[in-house]
């Protein structure tokens, strides 16, 4: 059996709606949020401060809906007298109670991630490595929000062996949310890094929202976290975690459960041995197809949660070469002259922006190294302290020019005054047109470029410009 697939009466149960017309065991097939719904699925009319789904009702109906819930006190057109609609408080509220109760009605066991960064990439690894073994779903693209969860779970097949999700945030109780509605057999925490200081106040109050994830975590389950975060232990003793749930470390260092030795890295891919407790083990050495130190870190956490699955070594190396990985996150790629690329252009916060200039300066063999690095967003009060502190950060020994853009990276560039003052080292731009029209002719084919910044300032389209030429 596919997706969601119950009855009406069903689906009035599992929602908490109320339904006093007919059609009660007509069939319905998934769900959807937005108009363009296919034959037989639920809409869910979902509303916001420019919008109100249930004025799209019509277009959803046209396009194959066959029942909706329905915001109770909202005015139902004449037209829709016969239309099966499920009757709730809220909409939004009802579709993650859904998904709740198709999660506990499901034989699926979910991995839940989260993490200030490295979840998308853990999240595709881990799917990745237990596919070998296993029948997997994991969330598309980002989906990892209030309404994207209940989607993907309910988007899933019920002979799904495992689903591995990724849950986002912005604020404290976010995570408590998503993890409820998950009830995940196994959570991993990737890192706690700076995204959303501003919201959070300081990196121990994102370490506490990112602990969340644990109250939707069953007696018997499992705890996989970033031991090299020491917030994380500190703020774990404060929590009533039970006895049963058992809690396993992954990390850099050779005192967690699971490490890594004889790190060796390039522009395209990372290798490494994987120890458990701090010896050589079945799992041996392994190979991704992708660089850095802090995705050896997330492949650590993949390879935790596939053997707890009983994959095996081979498996593993199976899984790691026929892996997807969701787009711009350090991914490499040749400029039109043969340069080397690394865009990281999907999104931008101090700890993850340090991880890439880590990279760029453990790489070599390239004539030049380029980091080009714009706005990091939502940072709080601190945020001008914090691109400057970015430039420091990035001197002489790690990389050759700093380029920057957009008005907090001007104050990257300040930073890096200490280590560059000559134009061809550390230069600044209001805009990418202007940054691109500069760097292009200076990129040579023995360079390397490192491209990042905030989702919002789309980076990406610099990468694209140095491909093109």
């Amino acid at each position: 059996m596919t997706l969601i697939t119950r009855t009406i009466a069903q689906l009035v149960d599992m929602s908490g709606a109320i339904y006093k017309g007919e059609h009660r065991d007509r069939i319905i097939k998934g769900v959807k949020t937005d108009s363009r719904a296919e034959a037989g699925e639920l809409f869910v009319p979902l509303s916001g401060e420019r919008f109100d789904g249930h004025q799209f009702i019509q277009q959803a109906i046209e396009t194959g809906a066959k029942a909706a819930l329905w915001k109770k006190g909202v005015a139902v057109p004449e037209e829709l007298a016969d239309f099966p609609l499920l009757y709730v408080r809220d909409p939004l509220a009802a579709l993650q109670k859904l998904a709740m109760s198709y999660r506990s009605e499901l034989f699926t066991r979910v991995v839940a991630i989260t993490g200030s960064n490295g979840k998308t990439t853990t999240k595709d690894m881990t799917a990745a490595l237990l596919g070998t073994a296993y029948k997997v779903s994991k969330t598309a693209g980002n989906l990892n929000n209030h309404i994207g969860l209940p989607l993907t779970i309910l988007a899933l097949e019920e002979d799904t062996d495992v689903a591995v999700v990724e849950l986002g945030m912005s604020g404290f109780g976010e995570i408590e949310l998503l993890t409820k509605i998950a009830q995940p057999d196994v959570a991993v925490i990737t890192n706690i890094g700076d995204a959303h200081l501003l919201q959070l106040g300081s990196r121990r109050g994102i370490a506490q929202a990112k602990l969340e994830i644990v109250q939707g975590l069953g007696d018997e389950g499992v705890f996989l976290y970033n031991g090299d975060e020491p917030l994380l232990e500190e703020e774990m003793a404060k929590l009533l975690i039970p006895s049963t749930i058992e809690k396993k470390t992954f990390g850099l260092q050779e005192k967690h459960v699971w490490s890594a030795a004889n790190i060796e890295l390039d522009p395209f891919q990372s290798s490494f041995d994987v120890l458990y407790l701090g010896k050589s083990c079945s799992v041996g050495q392994q190979q991704i197809m992708i660089p850095g130190r802090h995705n050896v870190s997330n492949a650590l956490a993949a390879i935790a949660v596939a053997r707890l699955f009983g994959v095996s070594a081979e498996q593993i190396k199976e899984g790691f070469k026929a892996m997807q990985l969701t787009g711009m996150r350090i991914a490499p790629a040749k400029a039109y002259n043969g340069a080397t690329l690394l865009n990281d252009a999907y999104n931008a916060n101090p700890t993850a922006m340090k991880a890439a200039i880590d990279l760029v300066a453990s790489l070599s063999g390239f004539r030049k190294k380029w980091v080009v690095l714009a706005d990091m967003l939502e940072l709080g009060p601190d945020e001008i302290q914090l691109h400057r502190e970015m430039g420091e950060y990035a001197d002489a020994t790690k990389v050759d020019a700093v380029i920057t853009c957009g008005p907090l990276g001007k104050h990257i560039s300040e930073g890096a005054a200490a280590s560059f003052n000559d134009s061809e080292q550390r230069s600044h731009f209001d805009t990418k047109e202007e940054l691109i029209a500069w760097l292009l002719p200076r990129v040579m084919p023995e360079d390397l470029v490192l491209v990042k910044g905030s989702r919002g300032m789309k980076m990406e389209q610099v990468v694209e410009a140095l491909e093109k030429g």
